[in-house]
């Protein structure tokens, strides 16, 4: 699938791709609802309409991804509530050993990533994932995400890489719409980014079950 021979930046997202996105998915569908109900004494399907709202209206903004934001807009604490939940924190199969052959080809392995600094912390405190990788990007820092088309070129000068040599693996489709509108090369979805969850129909993009398939 992938010419290894000319690739030397390999952007990684995060959840959904290097992490089982269940954590998120069961976390803000059932975990938050339910802390909000329990603390506002309400229904737990009215504390879920409430929250379901306001998360439609900010998808795919950084305010959407943003700790801090909910903490304020739901009075909870929302990074408190997440190490609740922790142990549901973990890496698809193989990622492992798919960050520990491109070091060991000398490849340059970024995450990059849309989630708040706070879940960043914690997840790489939960997986010990930073070992593995060369540098760690959160959107936040750079004041877009990722799937606006101007995130890449802030990127690029944190972050120098080729387009032509770099490859892009994200579970998120209009994320790899802005990249391949910025003009990196490589760009590779992923079926099931929840494993809860059935696998996807991946329309436009290669898209991959495993790393195994990406393997070098």
């Amino acid at each position: 699938m992938l010419e290894w021979d000319g690739i030397d930046t390999v952007l990684l997202d995060m959840d959904g791709t290097l992490l089982d996105l269940n954590f998120d998915d069961y976390f803000w569908r059932e975990h938050v609802p339910r802390r909000f109900a329990e603390k506002n004494g309400v229904p737990l399907d009215q504390a879920r309409r409430r929250i379901f709202e306001r998360y439609r209206a900010l998808r795919g903004t950084l305010q959407w991804y943003c700790v801090d934001y909910w903490s304020r807009e739901l009075g909870l604490d929302i990074a408190a509530l997440k190490e609740e939940v922790e142990h549901l924190i973990v890496a698809h199969p193989h990622v492992p050993q798919f960050l520990a052959r491109l070091r060991a080809l000398g490849k340059t392995a970024i995450l990059v990533t849309n989630a708040h600094g706070k879940s960043l912390a914690l997840k790489m405190r939960r997986t010990r994932m930073a070992e593995s990788l060369d540098g760690l990007v959160c959107a936040h820092d750079l004041g877009l995400p990722k799937q606006d088309p101007a995130f890449w070129e802030k990127l690029r000068a944190l972050v120098p890489f080729d387009r032509e040599r770099t490859l892009l693996v994200d579970d998120d489709l209009d994320v790899l719409a802005s990249a391949r509108s910025y003009g990196i090369r490589y760009l590779v979805s992923v079926v099931q980014p929840n494993s809860c969850r059935p696998p996807r129909a991946i329309e436009g993009f290669a898209a991959i079950r495993s790393f195994l398939e990406i393997l070098p």
